[in-house]
């Protein structure tokens, strides 16, 4: 007869002991579990003793978790958290440093369950912690520890980061910016500097003036992978919490001391692999960095501001070298205002004041920086309208023409980007202002210039940390691809925005491929032609639609079964294999890692933390299981629980798309487990393995490009030998049936 159902089957340890198989009835209460289980160990004072899982981080059981509790699990009877916690606590006040140091490591291998955290907390364990920091008698292995064990506390979120004393973070920042210094302390001191700054604003400022930048930039340039990373943790951290104006001073200082450069030489194209967290802190740094152009995009241009007046006129003096100035000479004040209007409109702007042009935010003043940019760093692309005054002017076809009664023009110099589109008559001219405003308002949204960071995006450009002024750097080599396109396709002022969504594509394109430098990515970009984006979106269009043959398409249905169930075996063995969640707080981006797996039967989902950089676990070292029989439903989105506790800013967007849950029953309560995928594929995959084992659909976008992929090759394998032969849209008709049957053979008949 099988056990109950609230009845499970494990066994207890005890050191010195042979251990006990039970049978434990999770209706019972725990601590009448625990008085027959110290019973049969003839163990006096069961209140002292309690229940811990055996493996992984020996978390404490208590009335919350039991129900984790599942067959076969091992347990062991140990100490009570609260005697275990009065006891730890007093071997910290040992004057013998090794006992300390044993208590310490005892801490910090216990520290990360809430249980014992609660204990420690009550009894003024941090404050205890704290006075071993401060006083720094040990700046070695007892220092490292008690910097580790108040940080696992302090992770728990009981006690805010606000009420640390500022004593106690200005000697955390002394441990910062010691020379000599143990080779763990650092790097632990640093994120704990990181965690005051993104929680306290008032802490952050004490941090951001007792840290000098220099200091940052020292711990930088170590050839040690994790303070590099602290480092870079605490810089973004420190120009997060800056005020605009800071944080443009902070980056203007960090650039003269060639940070950027020695980011890219020796962090992005390092020997060793960079870590996830570091591409997390460069794509901030990045997304930081372009965000001091914000101002100027949200800024239109004032009519009456000189300064941008002058700017203007630099930028039609430059087209127009000295022959606004010839041409001017002796006429009257109209003449000249009509001479300038006429001169802007050949830049390109839409009206003949280039300030109305100018009004549309975005981009704002950023394209007029843009534009500025480009003709005084790209003199050779950005040329002379044309020469001086007198002379023949000559047509694009050679053609003199008679001189005009008031103004005279030489036959311009080799053709240019300003040149060659105003000084054409016919309708194929590219609009160089109404170009290059409508490109900066392309490159910000590429670029996503001005939106709030992401909490765990990674996906940062090598080419902008190889670059100074990327952005206007860029701007250069996207504008002259903007006239190399318009002259491939033979464009005409109605076609503008037909220009636009093909110089869009191949931007998007070829920043998907995070190029190293901007030279590569100039190479790739011109090595994408207007008739090469013409045949990649032919050959998408062709292995998205397929042939639409009736004959193909029923073929194609009944191979759909098989291949679904190809792919679900492909889904639940991604899941046997396991992946590395990064756990995420509302409080800052966590750099704690858990790992969780399906069994191989595809009956348990097993799962546990793990420490940074460490290979993925096997299935035995894993603490925590969670049957299949028992999750009721998946979530996705913001019908998660962990997502709709963060709030829904914008910052949270990509949250939304890489969050799922389980639910499963938790007792009488119900419970979840909770995901952040560490992409979108992954993302795909767990929820598409999930479903396949709660005999959901697989609805996900990755299997339905997995699906189409497969039916198309094997639609092409399976008409491998009509190659070249039609197939018609309609089956061939029956013939009628003959009127008789007399060529039939009777072989009955037997042939003489």
């Amino acid at each position: 007869m099988a056990p109950p159902r609230n009845v499970v089957k494990i066994a207890v340890q005890m050191p010195d002991a042979i251990p006990q198989l039970i049978q434990l009835d999770q209706a019972k209460p725990l601590a009448a579990v625990l008085k027959e289980v110290c019973d049969a160990w003839s163990l006096v004072h069961a209140e002292s003793y309690a229940l811990q899982f055996a493996d992984g981080h020996r978390r404490y059981i208590t009335e919350n978790n039991r129900t984790e509790i599942k067959n076969g699990s091992i347990l062991c009877l140990s100490t009570a958290p609260d005697l275990e916690a009065e006891r730890l606590l007093g071997g910290l006040q040992s004057g013998s440093r090794e006992r300390r140091r044993e208590t310490l490591q005892h801490l910090v291998s216990l520290a990360p369950d809430v249980t014992f955290a609660q204990e420690v907390i009550s009894r003024d364990g941090l404050q205890k912690l704290g006075t071993i920091i401060e006083d720094g008698d040990d700046l070695g292995e007892v220092l490292t520890l008690a910097l580790r064990a108040f940080l696992e506390l302090m992770e728990h979120g009981m006690v805010s980061w606000e009420t640390l004393s500022i004593p106690f973070v200005r000697k955390v920042v002394c441990y910062v910016n010691m020379n000599l210094m143990d080779a763990w302390v650092q790097p632990l001191a640093l994120r704990l500097l990181e965690s005051v700054t993104l929680s306290s604003p008032a802490l952050g400022q004490l941090v951001k003036s007792e840290v000098p930048l220099d200091r940052l930039l020292v711990h930088l340039q170590v050839m040690n992978q994790q303070l590099q990373t602290k480092a870079m943790a605490l810089l973004t951290a420190l120009l997060q919490g800056a005020s605009p104006t800071e944080r443009k001073h902070m980056l203007d200082y960090l650039w003269q001391r060639n940070l950027r450069q020695f980011i890219y030489k020796n962090i992005i194209h390092s020997a060793a692999p960079l870590g996830d967290e570091m591409a997390h802190h460069l794509y901030v740094l990045q997304a930081l960095t372009l965000g001091l152009l914000e101002p100027r995009m949200r800024t239109p241009l004032d009519p009456y501001s000189q300064e941008q007046r002058e700017q203007l006129q630099a930028l039609r003096q430059a087209a127009f070298e000295s022959e606004g100035e010839s041409l001017g000479t002796g006429l009257s004040a109209d003449r000249r205002h009509s001479l300038c209007a006429r001169e802007f409109r050949k830049l390109g702007f839409s009206n003949s004041n280039p300030a109305q042009d100018l009004e549309r935010v975005p981009p704002g003043l950023l394209a007029l920086d843009n534009m500025l940019y480009f003709s005084r760093h790209a003199p050779s692309a950005y040329s002379r309208v044309s020469n001086r005054v007198g002379g023949i002017w000559q047509g694009p076809c050679g053609l003199s023409c008679a001189p005009h009664p008031i103004l005279f023009f030489y036959l311009p110099p080799p053709p240019q980007f300003v040149l060659e589109n105003s000084s054409r008559e016919d309708k194929h001219e590219c609009p160089f202002a109404r170009s290059s405003i409508q490109l900066t308002v392309l490159l910000c949204e590429l670029l996503r210039v001005g939106e709030p960071c992401s909490e765990t995006a990674q996906d940062f450009s090598p080419m902008f940390f190889g670059q100074d002024q990327s952005f206007h750097e860029l701007f250069c080599v996207s504008i002259q691809l903007l006239n190399k396109t318009w002259k491939e396709m033979r464009a005409t002022q109605e076609d503008f925005d037909k220009v636009m969504q093909v110089v869009r594509e191949q931007l998007a394109r070829t920043l998907a491929l995070k190029p190293s430098s901007l030279e590569l990515f100039r190479t790739k970009v011109n090595a994408l032609p207007y008739g090469e984006v013409l045949r990649l979106r032919q050959t998408e269009r062709l292995h998205q639609e397929g042939t639409l043959a009736p004959p193909i398409l029923e073929l194609r249905e009944k191979l759909k079964p098989e291949l679904m169930g190809l792919i679900r075996q492909q889904r639940l063995l991604r899941l046997c294999e396991g992946t590395l969640f990064r756990k995420i707080s509302s409080r800052r981006r966590q750099d704690k890692l858990w790992f969780c797996c399906l069994s191989p039967n595809h009956k348990v989902l097993q799962y546990g933390d793990v420490e940074e950089g460490a290979s993925p676990p096997t299935l035995e070292s894993l603490p925590e299981q969670l049957p299949v029989a028992d999750i009721k439903a998946l979530l996705t989105g913001k019908d998660c629980p962990h997502v709709r506790e963060k709030g829904s800013g914008k910052q949270n967007k990509d949250l939304y798309e890489l969050a799922f849950s389980v639910s499963y029953d938790h007792g009488e309560a119900e419970a979840y487990l909770n995901f952040i995928a560490p992409s979108k594929r992954e993302f795909h995959l767990w929820t598409d393995g999930l479903s396949a084992l709660l005999g959901s659909p697989m609805g996900s976008e990755q299997t339905r490009l997995d699906l189409e992929q497969l039916l198309t090759m094997e639609t092409k394998l399976r008409l491998l030998e009509l190659e070249n032969v039609p197939i018609p849209e309609q089956p061939p008709p029956i013939p009628p049936p003959p009127t008789n049957f007399n060529f039939c053979y009777d072989c009955s008949i037997a042939e003489p």
